[in-house]
């Protein structure tokens, strides 16, 4: 008989205690960017646009403030699993609002329209982490954040002031998915992967990623058609996954 036969419960309950956390404040961020879009981006010049841009300063040290107490708050209540998990929250939550509010305060509508698009992918991706395999998690995650790389190239490629850190961008993010598939090949991410992970998702997932980029960064219509091609990967693995998990 199992030592403790209430584990798998408990380990799924604290899974959706986190994923609604985090649902929540995504919800919170996506609400925010709304606002700004709302009145920084398309608001009055005078009464609106001039008043946001000064609160987004504000905001930034808001956030600063929440992220270090988010820190402290995740090492104090490291042992317990749901106190900790509020901690990451308000951690993701200041890093989004410190980072973020300074990200538009400079980049204006690209940076919200890349935030719109970084949040909602974040929300699923957290529930995915929740409930799902880990190497289904990381391989999904990995093909998010191509997707968003990808997303990227296409809408900067050309652009005169944003064109160049966008492709250096795409080029780390490259070295990013080596490093990945170097770690996972050397079993040096026990943290994320159990030994008996079946690796060969994350290879496919990666090796895709890398191809998809690096061919991304000489067209934005190749950009455009990687992006359908990764879209059908997505969902191709994330159905045999679920389907794995009925």
């Amino acid at each position: 008989m199992a030592k403790n036969p209430n584990r798998k419960s408990t380990k799924r309950d604290n899974s959706l205690y986190g994923g609604t956390i985090f649902f929540l404040a995504a919800c919170l961020a996506e609400f925010y960017l709304l606002v700004l879009r709302k009145y920084y981006i398309h608001g009055d010049v005078v009464t609106e646009v001039l008043p946001w841009h000064n609160r987004l300063l504000v905001f930034a040290g808001l956030g600063a403030a929440v992220l270090v107490l988010g820190v402290v708050l995740s090492v104090l209540w490291k042992a317990d699993e749901r106190k900790r998990l509020l901690g990451w929250c308000l951690t993701g939550l200041g890093l989004f609002f410190g980072a973020g509010s300074m990200l538009i305060r400079v980049y204006v509508e690209p940076a919200v329209t890349l935030l719109s698009v970084v949040v909602p992918v974040l929300m699923v991706l957290t529930v995915i982490w929740a409930f799902y395999e880990r190497e289904c998690s990381v391989s999904l995650t990995a093909l998010s954040g191509t997707l968003i790389v990808l997303w990227v190239c296409r809408r900067l490629f050309n652009s005169i002031s944003l064109g160049v850190p966008a492709k250096v961008l795409s080029v780390v993010y490259v070295l990013l998915l080596c490093g990945l598939c170097w770690l996972a090949k050397n079993k040096k991410l026990g943290k994320l992967l159990p030994e008996n992970a079946d690796v060969m998702p994350l290879y496919a997932a990666t090796g895709l990623s890398a191809v998809a980029v690096v061919l991304a960064l000489f067209s934005a219509t190749i950009a455009y058609y990687a992006m359908w091609g990764l879209g059908l990967v997505v969902f191709i693995l994330a159905v045999y996954y679920t389907v794995r998990q009925l």
